[in-house]
């Protein structure tokens, strides 16, 4: 098989909430086979670009804060006008708040839907209006293994992860046709913000890693080659896939 087939060359990505963590890596991935990045985030994106640069890509910073849908528009504006196009979408941005049912808070809930579901769906709108034009586009999911397991702790989360992991089959069963991609990618447990509360938790701790065959948290970098995979012509006649990157944790 053809190593072209992973090639990213020419193409322009958008990764949410690439500062740094999963986005991040999924940012440098892309960079590394080809693509240039539109990186959007809240908080400075210094040491990304740094690194996408390196790989000799171009790369773009959009501040927005996705807690709303109010930057879209100009999310995308951005990037067709400062690099070229859109070719590759990833929605990785996402928050996770904390609490017993019994006592999770609105606020809580709609600041996780907002971020983590509302706005990857309408983010993905706008881009594929683009993608519609040319025939073309790939749209990258960040899904979870609450998407397929309930979890605790975390209602808001779980609930816009499940909807994100039906979300990625709605859109793909509607653009398969106009030529754009929607898949997921499902990460287990990863060494990020979002988990340090586990992490840090010596009993949660080692129950998580007993539960995952490959004995370890996943790195971030481990996201990149399923990342590459979906943006790529490797995965054309991909659509609606919601792909675990766990270290086995659902073979469990």
């Amino acid at each position: 098989m053809s190593t072209e087939l992973f090639s990213l060359a020419g193409k322009v990505a958008v990764v949410t909430g690439a500062n740094t963590g999963l986005g991040q890596a999924i940012a440098v991935a892309l960079a590394s086979a080809g693509a240039d990045v539109a990186a959007v985030g809240r908080s400075a994106m210094d040491e990304t670009q740094k690194v996408v640069e390196a790989t000799g890509r171009r790369f773009l910073a959009i501040g927005a804060d996705l807690g709303s849908t109010e930057p879209i528009g100009r999310i995308v504006r951005e990037t067709v006008d400062g690099l070229g196009g859109l070719d590759i979408l990833v929605n990785n941005a996402g928050i996770i708040r904390r609490a017993d049912a019994l006592e999770f808070t609105e606020a809580d809930w709609d600041a996780v839907i907002d971020v983590n579901l509302k706005s990857a769906f309408f983010l993905s709108q706008a881009a594929a209006r683009v993608m519609v034009e040319k025939g073309a586009g790939k749209i990258i999911n960040i899904a979870s293994m609450l998407s397929f397991q309930g979890g605790i702790r975390v209602a808001s989360y779980t609930a816009s992860k499940s909807g994100i992991a039906g979300l990625t089959k709605l859109l793909a069963n509607e653009w398969a046709a106009k030529g754009i991609n929607v898949n997921a990618i499902a990460p287990g447990y990863f060494a990020t913000n979002n988990t340090e509360a586990l992490r840090a938790d010596e009993s949660r701790n080692k129950d998580i890693l007993a539960r995952i065959p490959a004995g370890r948290w996943g790195r971030p970098e481990d996201l990149g080659g399923a990342a590459v995979f979906l943006a790529s012509a490797a995965a054309d006649y991909m659509h609606g896939a919601v792909v675990p990157v766990d270290g086995g944790w659902l073979a469990r």
